[in-house]
């Protein structure tokens, strides 16, 4: 294969990951919103981690434990980081 096609496959692992990890910042944000907690969908996409821990807080509140949603979104935004890191990488060891 192609160096360029494999440079398309970590780009749309990167934006494919990128758009969960926002996905699942505004369904933590609307679980919060159920809950009776004032949302700014608008910093939402520019502050996941204040209402992540926010919904973190009021989970192991509720329940004991933390919520799937917390994990979720740290995997996605981990795989967002090392795909856009490795793709930077490659691009740059090809010039």
């Amino acid at each position: 294969m192609s160096a360029h096609l494999y440079l398309w496959y970590i780009f749309g692992l990167a934006a494919i990951s990128g758009i969960f990890s926002l996905v699942i910042s505004f369904m933590a944000a609307s679980y919060l919103s159920k809950h009776g907690t004032k949302i700014s969908y608008w910093n939402v996409r520019f502050r996941p981690l204040k209402y992540l821990k926010q919904y973190r807080e009021l989970t192991i509140e509720e329940n004991g434990k933390t919520g799937s949603l917390f994990y979720a979104w740290f995997v996605t935004i981990s795989l967002f980081s090392v795909s856009i890191i490795f793709l930077i990488v490659l691009v740059l060891a090809g010039r």
